[in-house]
């Protein structure tokens, strides 16, 4: 029997080639989603990732990067599940929110929320993101973040850690494993992505979930 296992993100779920302005993507074999679907015997890894996702925050200048507002409709879409993957965060690190790790966490948890009436704890597997870079705010990398940017993303690994316990998931830190490429200091380059994947497969089978 095949398994269906939702990785669910933003740029860095969807493969997005640092440094790239026309949103060029790895292709499929080079992004984590596609490595670790190679690596996965009777697994189907449906990718869902988005450019500019944020956990549960509407972006003003762009539609439908909510999760909350559209992650039920594609749990609804994509049933049965049997497991998923959750990594956001990023881009609630933007200036334009203002937000604290803590705001952060509690829409992430929403987003938990929403998946957990789907899935039991023990098969979901929230991820918090990489850290951005120190740089990243530099015109000619991403000016929506900040200085303040930075240091919330290095804040998230352990309030996702606090979060993950108190929904009862599993937690893996990305940031543990792998960093922004310094092209744009944001995003993974193509060994960030397959050093993730082994990592995310490691955890998967720690979890019984493949």
């Amino acid at each position: 029997m095949i398994k269906s296992i939702l990785a669910f993100g933003d740029s860095n779920t969807w493969g997005l080639i640092p440094g790239s302005k026309e949103k060029e993507r790895y292709p499929w074999d080079k992004r984590w989603t596609g490595i670790l679907q190679e690596k996965c015997n009777n697994v189907h890894v449906i990718e869902e990732g988005l450019c500019g996702r944020t956990s549960a925050f509407e972006d003003a200048l762009r539609y439908g990067r909510s999760a909350l507002a559209i992650l039920p409709a594609l749990l609804e879409s994509h049933y049965p599940l049997d497991a998923a993957i959750i990594m956001l965060g990023t881009n609630d690190c933007k200036s334009v929110y203002k937000h604290t790790p803590e705001d952060i966490a509690k829409g992430v948890g929403k987003c938990l929320d929403e998946v957990l009436k789907y899935l039991e704890p023990h098969n979901v597997l929230l991820i918090s993101p990489i850290h951005l870079g120190e740089d990243v705010y530099r015109e000619d990398k991403d000016p929506e973040f900040d200085k303040e940017s930075v240091i919330t993303s290095r804040k998230l690994k352990d309030v996702y850690k606090k979060l993950a316990k108190e929904k009862g998931t599993a937690h893996l830190a990305a940031s543990d494993y792998v960093s922004a490429n310094s092209k744009d200091d944001e995003h993974l380059d193509d060994k960030g992505h397959r050093i993730l994947a082994e990592a995310i497969y490691d955890k998967l089978i720690d979890m019984k979930v493949i």
